[in-house]
């Protein structure tokens, strides 16, 4: 019997990867989170699973389901929202796991950062201009920030943020980071990224506010701040240029 965390993706039901759809349709117990996962992930289980939506439920609760299938000896698919390396409340989960002893397996998934990045038709990294991508959030009541990792702090980089689960302090952020990117520096909210009711604004610093108080959204927002943005490329990577020679390229010199 395993446990078997799969990282669901950011909102379509067909972002899930294979392995995680195939591990899923061989469960016959799912617990997911019915507030951010589709629905339609379910149609893979297997007839007569046990389906549990974890929303309302306390870890305690989570764990009792766990220890549950343990004793029943029955595979459990454990749905999350995007990836699940990083603000998945994974790790809690399986802190419970060992120790009962239970095995456990994670499947990535497609984060959401990399889904609003394809719905905005960009390339986060641009060579001379970006070449680091932050993701971070500001602090909050389910999980205080360490005190070194701030908004400033990271803005002094110049890196492009991808800033999640932080769309209800929007005006913290234009602040915080005005002064170190400009009000001209290109900003984008992408909402609910790949979903049928997806959303996007685009403007600066200096306007998104505005944009945002004319179209509100209130959750499952990302927040992306940087020049990759712009679409402009100050140059052209050497990765495909005629006289860069790397190993398998299979070319003469120049």
């Amino acid at each position: 019997m395993t446990v078997h965390f799969i990282g669901a993706g950011p909102g379509a039901a067909d972002l899930i990867t294979l392995r995680g759809r195939d591990i899923l349709s061989r469960c016959p117990v799912c617990l997911y989170a019915g507030s951010i996962v589709p629905k339609e992930l379910l149609n893979y289980c297997p007839e007569g699973a046990r389906i549990v939506d974890t929303a309302p439920m306390s870890l305690d609760e989570i764990e009792a389901e766990f220890a549950a299938a343990h004793d029943a000896q029955l595979d459990v698919a454990r749905l999350h929202s995007g990836d699940l390396s990083i603000w998945s409340a994974v790790g809690e989960q399986i802190r419970r796991l060992v120790k009962l002893g239970i095995p456990y397996s994670l499947t990535p998934g497609v984060p959401a950062f990399a889904c609003a990045a394809a719905a905005l038709g960009r390339e986060l990294t641009v060579p001379a201009l970006a070449q680091s991508v932050v993701l971070t959030r500001v602090g909050g009541r389910a999980s205080p920030m360490p005190e070194r990792e701030t908004l400033a702090a990271f803005g002094q980089t110049g890196a492009t943020l991808a800033i999640h689960l932080s769309i209800h302090l929007l005006d913290r952020v234009v602040a915080e980071l005005t002064p170190l990117y400009g009000g001209d520096c290109p900003v984008a909210i992408v909402a609910r990224a790949s979903c049928v009711d997806e959303r996007i604004l685009r403007g600066t610093l200096a306007t998104i506010e505005a944009e945002f108080a004319a179209q509100p959204i209130d959750r499952t927002a990302l927040i992306v701040v940087g020049r990759s943005l712009t679409g402009e490329m100050p140059m052209e990577s050497a990765l495909y240029d005629a006289c860069y020679q790397r190993r398998f390229k299979g070319r003469d010199q120049l």
